[in-house]
């Protein structure tokens, strides 16, 4: 496994990212709320793509303001879903990776126990708690993270022995679904991020290999790269089935992409 990596959590659409936090997080056309889910209850799954006729909304320079702050700026107000995320009640445009990844691979199902690792702001477990029922989530996170109800919030780090003990005592049993989203905070160079999100994500197959019952499913973001050869082989031993998927809601010059682990071994 890579090296102690801070762990980091999902960014939320307020909140930016530092050095010492978890910052995370093919469809038919028609709009993002036909595959969100009500929030008056019940779910709905489709896939689709947010409104592209959206008016670009133009950002000026600020006096003070950074110019990447200011492209930042206007990302977040030019992309269609982040204004779905809010609309929805979602905490993050994350929320929709995690919609289209179960769309297609349907891991999550009402009655599963499930546990968000690097939870922070929260988007995934929101999506989690919907699909799999109140009760059933345990979202972890290095930093306090604000009540979603329906889940319960461990404040850990994942590279603490201790966490998993925490999340066995309210799961002693076991878990269905383990998900990681997390992401290091960027440092703009292509390489070191690369290992960095690596490691988180091996440090999350540590943790689920620990805690999955047997056929469990396991979801973790890693950056395209090369160094995720050895989390994938490692994958390939613990589950039947193990695949790449990029959902369209994950921006495209981005370099995530999605490992999906289905089928968990027994460890003998």
């Amino acid at each position: 496994m890579a090296g102690p990596t801070p762990a980091c959590r999902r960014p939320g659409p307020a909140r930016g990212a530092s050095p010492g936090s978890h910052a995370g997080g093919g469809r038919r056309s028609s709009s993002v709320s036909n595959r969100t889910r009500s929030r008056s209850g019940g779910a709905k799954r489709g896939r689709s793509k947010p409104g592209s006729d959206r008016d670009h909304v133009r950002v000026q320079t600020a006096r003070g303001r950074k110019s990447s702050s200011t492209r930042w700026l206007s990302r977040q107000l030019n992309d269609p879903y982040v204004a779905e995320a809010r609309k929805a009640g979602y905490r993050s445009r994350a929320a929709f990776k995690l919609t289209e990844l179960d769309d297609r691979f349907r891991f999550l199902r009402l009655g599963l126990r499930v546990v968000d690792l690097g939870a922070a702001p929260g988007g995934w477990t929101q999506v989690s708690v919907e699909r799999a029922g109140k009760g059933n989530v345990i979202a972890v996170d290095v930093s306090p993270m604000d009540p979603i109800v329906g889940a319960q919030a461990i404040t850990a780090d994942i590279m603490d022995e201790a966490t998993v003990d925490s999340v066995l005592a309210s799961a002693a049993d076991g878990v269905d679904v383990v998900l990681s989203d997390m992401a290091p905070a960027a440092t703009g160079h292509r390489a070191t991020d690369h290992l960095r999100i690596v490691a988180l994500a091996e440090a999350a197959f540590d943790v689920a290999v620990r805690i999955l019952r047997p056929d469990g499913v396991f979801i973790a973001k890693v950056y395209q790269g090369g160094s995720e050869k050895v989390l994938l082989s490692k994958l390939k031993q613990a589950f039947h089935t193990v695949k790449h998927a990029k959902p369209e809601a994950s921006r495209r010059e981005s370099a995530e992409t999605y490992v999906i682990a289905i089928g968990f071994r027994e460890s003998k």
